[in-house]
C-alpha cells in the first residue's frame, strides 16, 4: 500500500486581485504557511502560469516549478476546467460559456472549440515539462439539457452525442498519452460526464482509452445521491486524482435534488467546507489506501457560509488528519509462528 500525498490546495477558488493571491510566488507562500504540501494551478491566467510558454519552453516551466518549490511545495497538477469545458458547448449555453474564452473567440463557437482543444494540448506537454503524471479537466455537454427527458429525447441522441463527444476528445488523450499524462475528468453535474454510467459510456466510444481517468469528488455524488464509496470499488483503477471536498443534501418538502432554482445559501444540496458537511471522509480516504491511490489529497474549497481563509485553515489539518500512513506490517505478526513448505504441508496432514 501507498501513503496519499498531501495536503495540497487548488487555488482556483483563492486567486484574486489583492496580496497575497495575486502571484504565485506569495500564494504558494501562503499556502505553506498554512500546512500544504502542494499546489494544483488553474491554467487561465497568465500571471501564475503561461500555459502555451510551459509547453514550449522547458527553461520556463522550470522557472514555474522552481518558484513553488521555494516556497516549499510541490505542483501536484495542471487544471483546466474551463478550457475543457469548451472542448464540447451546446448552443443554448453559447452566450454563458463565451466568459471562458480570450476575447478574440467569443461570438465564434467554432474558433473557441478549436482554441480549447489547443489549450488542452499545450497542457499535455506542459504536465511532462513540470514532470507531473495526471491533469484535470471537464468534458464539456452536448445533451446536457436533455438529462431530464420533457419532451423524452428523439430515438439515437444520446448515442449520437457520445459518440461526437469522443471524437472531439479522443484526439487529445493521444496527445496525453504521447507525453504520458492521465487526463483525468472531473466527474461533475452541468457535463455529459456526470456519474458513473456517463462515463462508462464514454470510454465505450473512445475504446477503453488508458488515459481516459477520473478526478474523485465526493461532494458532487452526494449531490445526486450517489454511493460515492461504492464508486470507489467500481473505478479505483481509473481514480489518478482526488478532490476533498464536502458537501450536504438535505431535501425538504419543498425542494430535492434540483434545488428550486435557489441560491446556494438555500439550496438542499451545497458545497461545505471540509468537517462542516455529510461526507465520509474516513470511508474514503481508507478505501483509497486499500487500493493504493499514489495521488494528492487536494483541497477544493467551496462553500456558501464559512470564508474561504478559514476554510482553507482548517482544510490543511482536516486532510492531514485523515491521511493513512500506511503499516508496514501486519497487525498480527506478534503472534505468528513461522513457516515452511514442510511445516505448511504437515499442518494439512500431507507427508
Amino acid at each position: 500500500m501507498n501513503t496519499i500525498k498531501g495536503p495540497a490546495i487548488f487555488l482556483a477558488q483563492f486567486i484574486g486581485n489583492d496580496a497575497p493571491f495575486n502571484s504565485l510566488e506569495t500564494i504558494c507562500k501562503w499556502a505553506a504557511g498554512l500546512g500544504y504540501k502542494g499546489v494544483q494551478l488553474p491554467t487561465n491566467d497568465t500571471r501564475f502560469i503561461d500555459l502555451q510558454k510551459a509547453a514550449e519552453s522547458k527553461t520556463y516551466a522550470d522557472e514555474i516549478k522552481g518558484i513553488v518549490s521555494a516556497a516549499g511545495l510541490e505542483i501536484t497538477e495542471l487544471s483546466t476546467h474551463l478550457q475543457g469545458q469548451l472542448v464540447a458547448v451546446n448552443p443554448a449555453y453559447d452566450s454563458l460559456f463565451d466568459a471562458f474564452a480570450p476575447d478574440a473567440y467569443k461570438n465564434n463557437p467554432a474558433e473557441r472549440q478549436k482554441w480549447a482543444v489547443q489549450q488542452l494540448k499545450y497542457a499535455a506537454k506542459a504536465s511532462q515539462n513540470l514532470g507531473l503524471n495526471a491533469h484535470v479537466t471537464f468534458s464539456g455537454a452536448l445533451i446536457w439539457q436533455t438529462v431530464y427527458p420533457w419532451p423524452q429525447r428523439p430515438a439515437g441522441l444520446v448515442d449520437a452525442a457520445f459518440t461526437e463527444l469522443a471524437k472531439r476528445w479522443e484526439p487529445i488523450l493521444n496527445v496525453f498519452d504521447e507525453n504520458g499524462i492521465d487526463l483525468c475528468y472531473e466527474i461533475h453535474p452541468g457535463e455529459d460526464l456526470h456519474d458513473g454510467i456517463t462515463y462508462e459510456m464514454f470510454l465505450d466510444k473512445v475504446n477503453q482509452h488508458k488515459r481516459a481517468c477520473l478526478l474523485y469528488d465526493p461532494s458532487h455524488f452526494v449531490l445526486q445521491a450517489l454511493d460515492y464509496l461504492e464508486y470507489i470499488d467500481i473505478y479505483h483503477e481509473r481514480i489518478k486524482m482526488f478532490h476533498v471536498k464536502d458537501a450536504e443534501f438535505n431535501p425538504t418538502g419543498r425542494q430535492g435534488v434540483y434545488g428550486g432554482y435557489q441560491d446556494w445559501i438555500n439550496r438542499a444540496g451545497r458545497f461545505r467546507s471540509l468537517g462542516d458537511g455529510q461526507v465520509d471522509f474516513k470511508g474514503i480516504f481508507s478505501k483509497l489506501t486499500q487500493y493504493d491511490y499514489k495521488g494528492w489529497a487536494v483541497l477544493e474549497w467551496e462553500c456558501a457560509l464559512k470564508h474561504p481563509e478559514d476554510g482553507a485553515r482548517e482544510g490543511a489539518q482536516f486532510i492531514k488528519d485523515h491521511i493513512i500512513r500506511v503499516t508496514d506490517r501486519t497487525f498480527d505478526d506478534f503472534a505468528a509462528s513461522g513457516s515452511d513448505d514442510a511445516f505448511n504441508r504437515k499442518l494439512m496432514g500431507i507427508e
